[in-house]
This record gives structure tokens, C-alpha cells and sequence, in this order.
């Protein structure tokens, strides 16, 4: 944190590069390799002058620029920063880094100017990531999640159950304290109770959105099934739009589970054309069979298709699988003419899970586990309040769940450095 950093903020080959500084030092270090002192410019400003090798007399101008000048606190990162927008060509964006580090930058490391956003206060930890989900998000559903968790929705969450956290945590400390006075009246532990069970039953709302999180971050994955030749192959080749799959009346063409992704109502689906279910003695064929099955299993949502004299597949669903059944090679659908695919594209969107602008939807493994631990623990205090326990066992498992959630956002506690760098790690340069 006391060394000031920089790095490329953008992709090397376009037309703009902008190059990020930021650290108590910022202007002062620009100032060595910029036309005009910056060290005095006024916050939220921008400069236009040269990047110049003022170390080198003989040097001539390397690029004509862009400054913006931020000041502490009011930056990304909370500290001094600044941005030099340059012209995109590789040799200028490495001519000004190399400046820079010369005269007393160091190179940034993967995430590390968001981490001083989160060690300066300017965001917490489930904000931090959402910046990274905002980056790699690739469709509209990805985006709105990644911008409500950034907006600080999931903290707002969190926050209220903290604040009932305390209340059950406060009421259980106030017994203890006065227990041995009889003639006070404490909270009664059924309201207790109820308490307990309205979070418990927050908190699992959020658990379970992780599943949901988690099919939509990586597309939901669909898995289309039948018999061999009733048109999987070509209804996954005319949903993508190319040719992925052979197509052929040779039964068993199809030996393992092909998968290619595509976007629908601005949700992502993970196609997988499996392997045609029937009886064989053909021992690769089987191996197939039986990838066809597993990747239903594993599928959000399963296209069964059939054709005119041919049984649907007997296969397990669960209950939480949505199942769109097709007759191909009929008057309303054909796959190979395209007949009826705009009908199955609305299905298959109206069959995916959706996120709005508001809902709070958990795409981060960590916070999944932080938010399962909590609810193990939230059980324990419901137990121990249903069998009477004493309020210093009770204490302790409120404060494991206290514990828990604060472990999302990092606020609360110290946050083992350790997990910083877990998390940060995944990040861009620049960022």
C-alpha cells in the first residue's frame, strides 16, 4: 500500500491506451516524465501535455497526451491516481511504463488497484468481485447481476441481517448478564425463535441462489436427448447456427456429448447434443449411452425429441428440471427446415431462470460456502433454542453466523491475506 503502481488499464492493440497510476506519490512521479507539474493540479481535472524522457536530454517527445488527475479519497482506488491516455501503439505504452517504473513506480500485480479500493473502504469484498464479474460478463443477465451485486444490493442484504443478528445476539447477552436477577423479564424464546427462522430462511434464499447464479454465469446448460436419428445433431447444428455436429442416417454416428453455447433473450445456453439412446452391443457406442445420460442429469433443462413411430427416451428427470418435449419431422416442427425453432427459443427462455435489475443472486463459490457455514450454524442456535440451552451456547454459534456473513463482505474482521489474494488474483492487470 505505501508503493505507488501502475499499470496498462486497457487491451494493447487499439487505437487508445490508457495507463493507471496510483499511490501517494502519483502526481509527483508523473511530473518526472510529463510536460507540465502536475503535484499542485487541482482533483477530477484533466491536463494535456508530453511524455518526455526528461532524464535523457537528447530525448524527443514520446507521445502527445491526456491526464486525468484524481485526489485521495475520491478515486477508484481511495488514493492519489491519475490516468495518462496515450496513443495505443505497444512500443509508446511500454515507453511510458518503463518512465514511470524508473522514476519510483512499481509494476501492478493482478487485481491490485481494486484491492486498494477495498483496503481504502471504497467498496467491500462482494462489491470487489462483482468488478470482475462486471468485466467477464458477456450477455445482459451477467451484466444486470454483476451491477446490482456492485450497486451493493448483496451488502444491503447482509447488512439487515446483521443488524437481526444482533438483536438475538444482544437479547441472549442481556439474559446472561441478569441472569440472577429473577425478578427481570427477558425476551421470550419463541420470539426468539421466530427471529431465528426469519433469518435462517434469508439466508437459505441466498444459498440457493447460487445455483442459479451459477447456471447463468456459465450458461444453462440443456441437453438434448432421444432415440438415434431423430434429429439431434441437426437441431443443435440450426439452434447455433453452424455446422458442429455430423449429421447422418447411420445410426450411433454421434459417440460423446458435443456442446457449443449460444444467447437467447440475452441469457446464455450451454447446448449439449448427446449420443441417440437405444440398446447396442457396441461397447464405444454404450460408452456414449451412457454420457448421453449423465450430461441429462447434469442438464437445467432437457429437449426430449421424438419423431412420428418413435418412443420418447425413458430417462430420469428431477424435479427441479424443466423437460420440452419435440415431435421432429412433423408439420409444426422440422429441424432441418427450421419450422418451429422460433417457438422452441422462446420456450427454452421462458424456461431459464431469470434476474432482474434488483434480485440478489450469488455467483461466488466463496460467498456460497460463507453463506452455507452460516446456515449450519443458524440451525444450531434453532435447536439449541427449541431444547432450551443456556444463552452462552447459543452466544457462540450466533457469533460463528456473525462470523460467516462477515466473511462475504469483509467488513467486521480481518480478512486473512491469504483470501485477498485468492480473490484478487483471478482479476485483470490494470484493474
Amino acid at each position: 500500500m505505501k508503493e505507488t503502481i501502475c499499470a496498462l488499464a486497457t487491451a494493447p492493440g487499439g487505437a487508445i491506451g490508457i495507463i493507471r497510476i496510483s499511490g501517494d506519490q502519483s502526481l509527483e512521479i508523473l511530473s518526472h516524465i510529463f510536460s507540465k507539474d502536475l503535484t499542485h493540479a487541482m482533483p477530477n481535472t484533466i491536463h494535456y501535455g508530453h511524455i518526455i524522457d526528461k532524464n535523457d536530454p537528447a530525448s524527443t517527445q514520446i507521445d502527445e497526451v491526456l491526464v486525468s488527475v484524481f485526489r485521495a479519497p475520491h478515486s477508484y482506488t481511495g488514493e492519489d491516481s491519475v490516468e495518462i491516455s496515450c496513443h495505443g501503439s505497444r512500443y509508446i505504452l511500454q515507453r511510458v511504463l518503463a518512465l514511470l517504473c524508473q522514476n519510483g513506480c512499481h509494476m501492478a500485480q493482478p487485481g491490485e488497484f481494486t484491492m486498494r479500493a477495498y483496503l481504502n473502504g471504497k467498496m467491500d469484498l462482494s462489491q470487489a468481485e462483482a468488478v470482475a464479474d462486471l468485466i467477464a460478463s458477456s450477455n445482459k443477465t451477467t451484466h444486470q447481476m454483476a451491477m446490482s451485486q456492485l450497486r451493493g444490493h448483496f451488502s444491503s442484504a447482509l447488512s439487515l441481517l446483521r443488524e437481526k443478528l444482533l438483536k438475538l445476539t444482544s437479547l441472549l447477552e442481556l439474559e446472561l448478564d441478569f441472569s440472577d436477577h429473577e425478578d427481570l423479564e427477558f425476551a421470550d424464546r419463541t420470539e426468539l425463535l421466530t427471529i431465528a427462522h426469519d433469518i435462517n430462511t434469508r439466508v437459505t434464499r441466498l444459498a440457493h441462489s447460487f445455483q442459479t447464479g451459477n447456471a447463468l454465469k456459465n450458461g444453462i446448460p440443456v441437453a438434448i436427448v432421444g432415440a438415434p436419428n431423430v434429429g439431434k445433431s441437426t437441431l443443435l447444428n440450426a439452434l447455433v447456427g453452424e455446422e458442429r455436429a455430423i449429421v447422418s442416417d447411420i445410426q450411433g454416428t454421434t459417440r460423446d456429448a458435443i456442446e457449443d453455447t449460444i444467447e437467447l433473450g440475452g441469457i446464455t445456453f450451454r447446448f449439449i447434443d448427446t449420443a441417440g439412446i437405444r440398446h447396442t452391443d457396441d461397447t464405444i457406442e454404450n460408452l456414449g449411452i451412457e454420457r448421453s445420460l449423465a450430461a441429462a442429469q447434469r442438464a437445467r433443462i432437457i429437449i426430449l425429441m421424438t419423431q412420428p413411430g418413435v418412443p420418447y427416451p425413458d430417462i430420469t428427470i428431477r424435479e427441479d428440471q424443466t423437460v420440452i418435449r419435440i415431435e421432429n419431422k412433423t408439420d409444426d416442427f422440422q429441424a432441418k427446415y427450421g419450422v418451429g425453432l422460433d417457438h422452441l427459443r422462446q420456450q427454452l427462455i421462458d424456461a431459464a431462470p431469470h434476474a432482474d435489475d434488483n434480485d440478489i443472486i450469488v455467483t461466488s463459490a466463496r460467498q456460497y460456502e460463507a453463506l452455507t457455514h452460516a446456515q449450519q450454524n443458524l440451525q444450531r442456535v434453532i435447536e439449541g433454542l427449541e431444547m432450551q440451552l443456556s444463552g452462552d451456547l447459543l452466544s457462540e454459534d450466533l457469533r460463528q453466523v456473525l462470523s460467516n456473513l462477515a466473511e462475504i463482505t469483509g467488513q467486521g474482521q480481518i480478512t486473512p491475506q491469504e483470501t485477498l489474494n485468492n480473490i484478487f488474483s483471478h482479476f485483470c492487470v490494470g484493474k
